[in-house]
């Protein structure tokens, strides 16, 4: 009987695996995962937890929520937008905020320019 495949959160993390040039037994090595467990992963007949997701998203240096995402954990209307974020934070001033927004929303349209 053919186990059902768990959502594409080991297809990303092999693809950015393979992006950082690393091998699954020095990704292992990193995350204090086994070799096999983190094959299993990769190919979608292990569910990892949320502390596995962490380990391996620190050690590809991505965002722990991107991990949590792909794996179903987190849904993506749950995470704030930048400028809401910014706009959140009490530590910044009402300069800073405006500031730090106006360069955000500067980036997003010179990204989606280039993608034109």
């Amino acid at each position: 009987m053919k186990r059902p495949q768990l959502p594409d959160v080991g297809v990303f993390i092999k693809e950015q695996r393979e992006r950082s040039s690393l091998s699954i037994r020095k990704l292992a090595e990193m995350t204090g995962v086994s070799n096999p467990y983190l094959s299993q992963i990769e190919r979608g007949i292990r569910r990892p937890s949320a502390e596995i997701l962490r380990s391996i998203a620190d050690a590809l240096s991505i965002q722990t929520e991107t991990l949590y995402e792909k794996a179903g954990l987190l849904d993506r209307t749950d995470v704030p937008d930048v400028v809401s974020a910014i706009a959140a934070d009490e530590r910044l001033t009402n300069e800073h905020k405006k500031a730090l927004t106006e360069i955000y929303q500067g980036f997003v349209v010179a990204d989606q320019q280039e993608e034109t």
